[in-house]
């Protein structure tokens, strides 16, 4: 378990984290998401006692970070995949830390198979892709067999089936009883990955929910209908609390249940090709909750100037 009291990080002028609390439970993969220079990374690194808050505390399954004598058995981070001697073979590096932590050789043989290193793990590390050094980050959150896992952007340069396999992964730490913190600015994947979100903006609390009713609290409660007569629906479905639009053929409906304009179409006689509640994306609910929090703003695509000349 991780448990965040009044987290506060001050650089200077800026303030990074600001009064954050929160508590990631095992048993669910949490994930934790904010704009670019939200706090996350600097959130992440207090956990793990490499930045000191301001104000404020954090502890991992009681205690904080440093005061777990084997600090690899208790958690397994992943900050920087590429954090890593580029002159040491994957195999070499996983084992000084081991040797280092009282974790048997046989374990570093272990963690290599699962990550999907074995053929290039006598390689030297600084020739690996970004994939392979991904792997080889993940492999060291798990030497230790820890019950407590934070990892930032684990699927980083990898592949759609290393994509799938962290994901896979990730589930089977936390259907395990092993508490998962994970940051991501994929939502898409995210949104197959986590059940619980933390989501923080200018270093402060958003929201502490699960996926389900993140999405849900941001969603328009759409209503999409398709039909042979969209003119005779449209005049059925109008009222004064009640917005209709059309798209791509179809009716987008605000106000009314798929279940009321099921019976008013049914008692009008009128036929339904498609009646669905139409739900926002983890993306959409993200950008809707966190739209007040970035703190960068790129023009819009319209924006950039037409070429001069026409092709080169």
């Amino acid at each position: 378990m991780i448990e965040a009291r009044g987290l506060t990080k001050r650089y200077g002028d800026k303030l990074a984290v600001d009064d954050l609390s929160f508590v990631v439970t095992p048993g669910v993969v949490t994930g934790f998401l904010g704009p670019n220079g939200a706090g996350k990374s600097t959130t992440m690194r207090m956990i793990l006692g490499l930045d000191a808050p301001t104000r404020g505390s954090v502890t991992v399954n009681g205690k904080p970070y440093r005061d777990h004598p084997a600090p690899l058995h208790e958690v397994g981070a992943l900050l920087e995949a590429r954090a890593v001697h580029t002159g040491r073979s994957a195999y070499n590096h996983l084992l000084a830390l081991a040797q280092t932590s009282g974790i048997p050789r046989t374990r570093v043989d272990e963690v290599i198979e699962v990550v999907g290193l074995g053929e290039v793990a006598r390689k030297r590390a600084g020739g690996f892709s970004l994939g392979m050094g991904q792997r080889l980050g993940i492999a060291t959150a798990l030497l230790g067999d820890p019950q407590t896992y934070i990892l930032d952007e684990p699927v980083n340069g990898l592949d759609p089936e290393g994509i799938r396999w962290i994901r896979d992964l990730l589930h089977k730490l936390a259907s395990d009883g092993r508490t998962v913190f994970v940051s991501s600015h994929l939502m898409s994947e995210m949104a197959l990955t986590a059940q619980h979100l933390i989501v923080v903006g200018r270093g402060r609390l958003i929201a502490d929910t699960s996926v389900e009713e993140f999405i849900a609290s941001a969603s328009r409660n759409l209503v999409r209908v398709r039909t042979s007569d969209v003119e005779g629906m449209r005049a059925l479905l109008s009222g004064p609390d009640v917005t209709i639009a059309e798209t791509d053929g179809a009716l987008q409906i605000a106000g009314l249940t798929t279940d009321q304009i099921g019976v008013m179409a049914a008692r009008a006689g009128l036929t339904l090709l498609e009646l669905s509640a139409q739900q926002a994306s983890l993306e959409e609910a993200f950008m809707d909750v966190t739209a007040d929090s970035v703190e960068f703003h790129a023009a819009p695509t319209t924006a950039l100037p037409a070429r001069e000349g026409g092709r080169a």
